[in-house]
């Protein structure tokens, strides 16, 4: 397993050993004690599962404020992802700061975020499907998002109109989102 670090603090791109033949493939997603020995520790306690049926749906910003914080393990099973990656630790010398990275079924590429950034993704593909680990179970008094499209920010989305859910539609640009995050 190959673990990259980011511009981001925290935030990495994890690239699992994969060994593949005629038959297909294999690959351990997950195995607590290789992301120890890369100081990547979290106590997994929910897997989510989403699937986006058209190409250009976008979900997110999304975060938890604490003391119901999430980190995330997310990789992609079918499809492709643009999955952005936003700090908003108020005290970061990267606060406001994004990464990009493509996540797909075929590059089995995932992608570590711990608590104190946002995520959303883009799907590059009709039935792309995303599951990720938590760290922390849903909590909707301290769901929060930031605008997709904050202009501030500048995110450099695949979609200039993407496919969006109500709720992501309102979120608010990062000057007016409430953080608790240091």
């Amino acid at each position: 397993m190959k673990v990259l670090s980011t511009k981001l603090k925290g935030v990495f791109i994890i690239e699992p050993a994969v060994f593949q033949d005629a038959r297909g493939f294999f690959t351990e997603s997950y195995n607590q004690q290789a992301f120890e020995k890369h100081g990547l520790q979290a106590d997994f306690i929910q897997d989510n599962h989403s699937l986006s049926v058209e190409k250009g749906v976008l979900r997110g910003m999304h975060y938890q404020l604490n003391p119901k914080a999430q980190t995330k393990l997310v990789r992609v099973t079918a499809g492709a992802i643009y999955d952005i990656i936003l700090d908003i630790r108020r005290g970061s010398v990267t606060f406001g700061q994004w990464i990009g990275v493509q996540l797909s079924a075929e590059n089995k590429r995932q992608l570590w975020v711990p608590k104190g950034f946002a995520h959303g993704f883009c799907t590059l593909f009709p039935n792309t499907e995303v599951q990720y680990k938590v760290d922390e179970y849903y909590s909707p008094e301290h769901d929060r998002g930031i605008a997709w499209n904050d202009p501030d920010l500048q995110f450099d989305w695949p979609e200039v109109q993407p496919i969006l859910s109500p709720k992501d539609s309102n979120h608010p640009p990062l000057q007016h989102a409430e953080m608790n995050f240091d």
